[in-house]
């Protein structure tokens, strides 16, 4: 870094020098009661003892609670009405098609790791999919790769050669926890061969959409992730948890999949076919939760009376809220320019569809488990490090994370 007197300000916000290393870790799905679960059947000793050590708080994540718009914000400190992701996939208007939004051409502001690394710190980012890699290391210089494709990493792309020498572990399937391990092991390895002054890690969340909080499965994950932790605080790393989103169940009584296809829907009020449905959660990996989730987007054929099918939308078993684009916008801190005419939001247990043949639900091999909604607002704010100066009436959001580990985490001397 240049200068011990540092400031940076990164879309309205200051940050100040980390005096050590900074880890901060983004846990894909990560509903809170998974870590309390974990902690209580004593798989998690390292989280555990940041309850009596650090600082264990609970903040809201950004909705929709999705993936790629959580991270930005995260990663910009930031809502999406600042930094334009608001889905993982969205109608372009522009282009006249739907299309993921994972491209850098729609993100509307610089990130922090970026701002970071252009002062002169050196950043490294590890995320589980590909997805999120060009957007997380827009503008950035230093090491950025996925886990999925650690094995394309280069210096040229990447910032870094021989990932998997590194690591010592193979390319994971996509569809496993081990893409997750992958990404802490990284970490670890990070930290003792290069020691980056700020490094972000992105997990998936394949093991919340199989397991609910206090399962073998669930506990075995995060047990996981514990041993890893505590190999980056024996290393000295001022250590952030948060996650992108929680995880709900998305089912009846029975387990069968709860779903309202809205596309079906709107297909029998005025407007008709002509009226898109927007799922905003889907993306190449939706083995596991089929592309369906507790938000979505709603562009009306011209001359329907957008009141009247709010009207009717509301009245659907399943939907829990029909906004339009400006309330949506207001409420969600979301760009008015991407998201439709309408936002429906389903209830905590319903899922949103399109159509039902349109949706695939064969890779749904346990009882569907799925996001996007306010439901799933809640995620762990979680230090290895006391915080002060914390205003104890602010809302804190997931985005609040690096300031929370940069500014008010009490300094330790290395």
């Amino acid at each position: 870094m240049k200068s011990d007197n540092f400031t940076l300000s990164v879309n309205g916000r200051d940050y100040g020098k980390p005096a050590q290393p900074v880890v901060v870790v983004c846990v894909d799905g990560c509903e809170p009661d998974y870590i309390t679960q974990a902690i209580q059947a004593g798989v998690a000793p390292f989280m555990a003892r940041l309850l009596d050590k650090g600082a264990s708080l609970l903040g809201d994540c950004v909705v929709p609670s999705f993936t790629n718009p959580n991270n930005l914000s995260i990663v910009t400190g930031a809502p999406p009405s600042v930094h334009g992701i608001c889905g993982n996939f969205f109608l372009d208007t522009a282009l006249g098609k739907e299309v993921m939004m994972n491209d850098p051409a729609y993100l509307r502001a610089g990130t922090i790791l970026a701002a970071f690394s252009d002062a002169g710190a050196s950043v490294a980012v590890v995320t589980a999919k590909d997805k999120l890699r060009t957007l997380l290391g827009h503008g950035m210089h230093g090491i950025c790769f996925s886990a999925e494709k650690a094995d394309q990493a280069t210096l040229a792309n990447g910032g870094i050669d021989d990932v998997l020498e590194l690591v010592g572990r193979p390319v994971p399937s996509v569809y496993s926890a081990e893409l997750s391990e992958f990404v802490f092991a990284a970490g670890v390895r990070l930290m003792e061969t290069r020691r980056p002054d700020l490094m972000y890690l992105s997990t998936t969340d394949y093991v919340q959409h199989k397991c609910a909080p206090g399962t073998e499965g669930a506990n075995a994950f995060y047990a996981m992730m514990d041993g890893y932790l505590a190999q980056l605080d024996a290393l000295g790393a001022v250590i952030a948890i948060t996650a992108d989103h929680g995880m709900s169940p998305k089912t009846d009584a029975a387990g069968q999949p709860r779903i309202v296809f809205l596309q079906e829907v709107l297909d029998g009020l005025d407007g008709g076919r002509a009226n898109r449905v927007i799922l905003p959660i889907t993306d190449p990996y939706v083995v596991h939760h089929g592309a369906l989730g507790s938000f979505a987007t709603v562009y009306l054929a011209p001359g329907v009376d957008r009141a009247a099918t709010a009207r009717a939308l509301r009245g659907v078993v399943g939907i829990e809220g029909v906004l339009t684009r400006e309330e949506a916008a207001e409420r969600f801190e979301l760009p008015p320019d991407r998201i439709g005419d309408l936002v429906v939001v389903s209830d905590h247990l319903t899922v949103l569809g399109t159509r039902a043949a349109e949706h695939d639900l064969s890779g749904l091999t346990v009882p569907l488990r799925s996001h996007g909604g306010v439901s799933e607002q809640k995620v762990p704010l979680l230090f290895n490090r006391r915080l002060q100066g914390v205003d104890a009436t602010r809302r804190l959001r997931n985005f609040d994370v690096f300031d929370l580990a940069l500014n008010h985490a009490v300094r330790v001397p290395a």
